[in-house]
């Protein structure tokens, strides 16, 4: 098959009709940016050939937005050494035309000619999908699917198998087929294509699996009957036991003797916890009275101990006097030092001060001189300052104002040299002795005149000749000059100057006037940085310290402060001294000051502690201390008879507290009464339970549980036996069809040799020394390679799927080509998942498989495809060419 023509109209992204022709026997590309519509011819292929005319649902065809589109495909190919023409519209005026060699089809006659030329199914109803695609859905690959080849070789296994089997006579002529599927027939009539029951037998089985369950069911039912039965005996025979001997009753007498005992023992109890408090009381009054005669015994040591203190401070009295006279003398030596050390420091400072006085006397003296010459020269500048100031005061021209002025000047000029530009110029040459008349001007000799308006001329004898300057701007210009030099003369009025350049010169002069104050005024600033008046200030706050300088000089001098240059000691010195002194001083004073309140209070203490010593004895001596003393004593012997008593109480009535043992009895009482409302509830309980047990057993009777039983188990007797032959039916026909199956696979073994052969020649040009196998349905199975582990096909990666994808079906079409069926291949941007060293392995494929088939290669990168020998075209080219014709 070889594709001629395409021509398509209304279709997609195509409103108008495009055609492409001039398709080549082998490799044909065709090159396009995205979006630009490679796909919607691929699409228009497909549609021709799959897509039932009649169909309604193709609304995708349509142009977008245009619902009244009559979506049209027209091919004209060549086949069998015919010729072949195809024109299909779809949606509005639907029709199929089909011509063979002059011969004419229409309709869905057409279309089966077409499937059955190609080999693939006509869908029934609605769009087509892959399933119908059969043998093109093999060879023409959609964008992006190149690697799915399983679903691809499935949809086109039978019309392979058919095709390829016609050439080879003896497989399809063995009949065997037929029977294949008569078996395959009778055996998914049993089994699914997993091995798992259907229809009647998998009915049988679920019956057999029902019937069990409900036999189940029942016997569970007949054993809770009997088990219910033997219940109700022993509760009637437990119920009557209980209601004769009524157990509950004996317990409650238990616990009403346990409540009794309990009681008792909770009045020892109270007793023991008011004698515990009794003995507690005594206790505590006890050591109260212990409390009071230590304090007695106390306060007999306390006199003791106040007079030995006493004694103590009396020693420390006496060795403090002895250390009274040394502090003495040592602080009026230390005095002498001081006031010696004293009368050094403030010598030393007098001379200091004097020295400091002189020496700013001096500087002040330079001082006062360089201020005063300051001074002198400052007045000076001020009076050149104030003289330049006028004279910079009489310019009244500045830079804006000059700029102003050369703008009208120059706009003035600019103006003159347009009128002149454009003026008429009147030249003359006159003969001597005549003479012309020009506006009343009389002319002579030769000159040149500019005429910027109307003018007339006299001409004696003959006449006058009116002149009017050409040019329609001239009596603007001649307005817009006039304004421009009455602009600039009021301004020179302005700046009272006659000419341009005398403003120029005032302002030179204004501006070198102007440098020569900044530059006095920095000179001022640097004898009088705050100025005149304070530069004054300063010469006159000189003066005025000068002269109190000398009278505090005279001060020093009457005071007697040494002259500077005589020996003395040195300030630093002196004051170190000084401080040397004050500290020591300062020392035996705090030594001597210390002493004394120590001194203070050892006799403060001393009459202290002797007043308390007299005061303690006194207490001791009190007759009624000593009556206390004694009522202390007897109290104290007749508490602790009393703590013994009550000690001795508790311990026999808590011994026998504890031989009653409370706790247990607490939980004989909690047992008893448990026990006894424990069997009464279960009396009740058991009442109940019989009367709903002999209720549910007397319905349950009634049933026929036995009964029921028997006829299940003859059902399930009868479904066993139908199951079984079923069964047996089933690994028959299971068996038969392996066989059948066996011998179809070595006459299909014997089409995959030359698919093997096939796929081999196109595999050693990518993988020297590679097997790609094919399994018995013609579909590449594991990929070996050279050096490396074998592979399943779809383990390969992405990209090299994609490859292998291709290269089978190429196999598969260079088998078609030998059974004489059409091999058109269709490849819509295959190969893009393909490194730039393997692409270039596969053109060399493509190109050898071009040499035996029609290739049209659908691709947006064009520089990928210009080293396969034919001309790439250009869609957009080809969409002109067409909008052209």
């Amino acid at each position: 098959m070889k594709l001629e023509q395409l021509r398509i109209s209304q279709f997609r992204q195509f409103r108008e009709p495009l055609a492409i022709d001039g398709f080549g026997p082998g490799l044909n590309l065709i090159c396009g940016p995205n979006e630009s519509g490679k796909s919607t011819l691929v699409r228009a292929i497909r549609a021709a050939f799959f897509e039932r005319h009649s169909s309604g649902t193709l609304t995708d065809l349509r142009p977008w937005g245009d619902s009244g589109a009559a979506p049209e495909v027209e091919l004209r190919f060549t086949h069998a050494n015919q010729q072949w023409q195809l024109s299909k519209r779809f949606l509005q005026r639907k029709r199929c035309d089909l011509t063979v060699d002059g011969q004419r089809f229409n309709g869905d006659e057409a279309e089966e000619q077409l499937a059955a030329m190609l080999g693939f199914n006509v869908a029934t109803r609605g769009a087509s999908k892959a399933e119908h695609w059969g043998i093109p859905g093999l060879l023409w690959i959609e964008q992006g699917m190149g690697q799915e080849l399983d679903e691809a070789v499935s949809h086109a296994g039978d019309h392979l198998k058919s095709v390829l089997g016609a050439s080879l006579g003896d497989v399809t002529a063995s009949g065997g087929d037929g029977v294949i599927r008569q078996v395959r027939a009778q055996l998914d009539e049993l089994l699914t294509g997993t091995g798992k029951p259907r229809g009647d037998y998998k009915g049988s089985g679920e019956r057999i699996a029902d019937i069990e369950t409900e036999l189940q069911a029942l016997d569970q039912r007949i054993g809770s009957y009997r088990q219910q039965v033997d219940r109700l005996g022993e509760l009637r025979e437990q119920q009557a036991q209980d209601d004769a001997e009524k157990p509950w009753e004996a317990l409650r007498v238990q616990q009403q003797e346990a409540e009794r005992k309990y009681a008792a023992v909770q009045s020892q109890a109270e007793e023991q916890q008011r004698d515990l408090q009794a003995l507690e009381q005594v206790r505590s009054h006890r050591q109260i009275v212990l409390g009071q005669l230590r304090s007695h015994e106390e306060q007999a040591g306390e006199l003791q101990q106040r007079q030995e203190k006493c004694q103590q401070l009396e020693q420390q009295l006496a060795q403090l006097a002895e250390q009274q006279a040394e502090l003495v003398a040592a602080r009026d030596k230390a005095l002498g030092v001081y006031q010696q050390a004293q009368q050094r420091d403030r010598q030393a400072r007098q001379q200091a001060r004097r020295q400091t006085l002189e020496q700013e006397r001096e500087r002040l003296l330079k001082q006062q001189q360089q201020w005063q010459l300051s001074l002198e020269q400052a007045r000076q500048l001020q009076s050149e300052l104030l003289a330049q100031q006028q004279v910079l005061a009489a310019v009244r021209i500045d830079d804006r104002q000059l700029a102003r002025l050369e703008q009208w000047h120059n706009q003035l000029r600019e103006l003159d040299i347009r009128q002149q530009s454009i003026a008429t110029r009147l030249r003359y040459e006159l003969l001597p002795g005549q003479q012309l008349s020009l506006d009343q001007r009389p002319l002579s000799g030769s000159d040149e005149l500019l005429l910027l308006q109307e003018t007339q001329l006299d001409i004696a004898g003959f006449g006058k000749l009116i002149i009017t300057p050409g040019g329609q701007d001239l009596a603007t210009l001649a307005r817009e000059t006039d304004h421009a030099r009455e602009q600039l003369l009021v301004l020179l009025e302005q700046l009272r100057v006659n000419s341009l350049d005398e403003a120029r010169e005032q302002l030179q002069l204004a501006r070198a006037q102007a440098a020569a104050i900044q530059a006095n005024r920095k000179l001022l600033a640097s004898h009088a940085p705050a100025g005149i008046e304070a530069l004054e200030q300063e010469v006159a706050g000189a003066v005025a310290r000068l002269a109190d300088l000398e009278q505090e000089l005279g001060g020093l001098e009457q005071a007697g402060a040494p002259p500077v240059g005589t020996a003395a000691v040195a300030t630093a010195l002196a004051e170190q001294l000084l401080q040397e002194a004050a500290a020591q001083l300062q020392h035996s004073e705090t030594a001597s000051s210390r002493h004394n309140e120590r001194l203070i209070g050892l006799r403060q203490s001393l009459a202290s502690a002797d007043e308390e010593c007299r005061l303690l004895q006194a207490r001791l001596a009190d007759p009624l201390r000593q009556q206390q003393q004694q009522k202390l004593n007897d109290d104290l012997l007749t508490l602790r008879a009393e703590e013994a008593r009550l000690e001795q109480q508790s311990n026999e009535r808590a011994a026998r507290i504890a031989s009653a043992r409370p706790d247990i009895l607490q939980q004989d009482i909690q047992r008893y009464r448990s026990s006894a409302a424990q069997l009464e509830h279960s009396f009740s309980q058991r009442r109940e339970e019989l009367i709903a047990l002999q209720a549910r057993l007397q319905g349950e009777g009634a049933d026929g549980l036995e009964e029921q039983r028997a006829s299940l188990a003859a059902e399930l007797e009868s479904e066993h036996r139908r199951y079984h032959q079923l069964d047996r039916r089933a690994r028959a026909l299971t068996l038969l069809y392996e066989l059948l199956s066996e011998k179809r696979q070595q006459l299909t073994r014997r089409l995959q040799a030359p698919l093997q052969k096939h796929l081999d020649h196109y595999l050693q040009l990518l993988f020297p020394q590679a097997t790609l196998e094919v399994d018995e349905n013609l579909m590449p199975g594991r990929l070996s390679r050279h050096g490396q582990e074998a592979g399943e096909f779809e383990a390969l990666s992405f990209g090299a799927r994609e490859q292998m994808g291709l290269i089978s079906r190429l196999a598969y079409a260079d088998l078609l080509r030998e059974a004489g069926r059409p091999t058109l291949i269709i490849l819509d941007d295959a190969l893009v998942h393909s490194d730039q060293p393997r692409l270039g392995q596969m053109k060399r494929i493509l190109f050898d498989a071009a040499q035996r088939h029609q290739v049209l290669l659908f691709s947006c990168h064009p520089d990928k495809w210009r080293d396969m020998g034919v001309p790439v075209r250009e869609l957009e080219g080809l969409k002109t060419a067409g909008a052209e014709g």
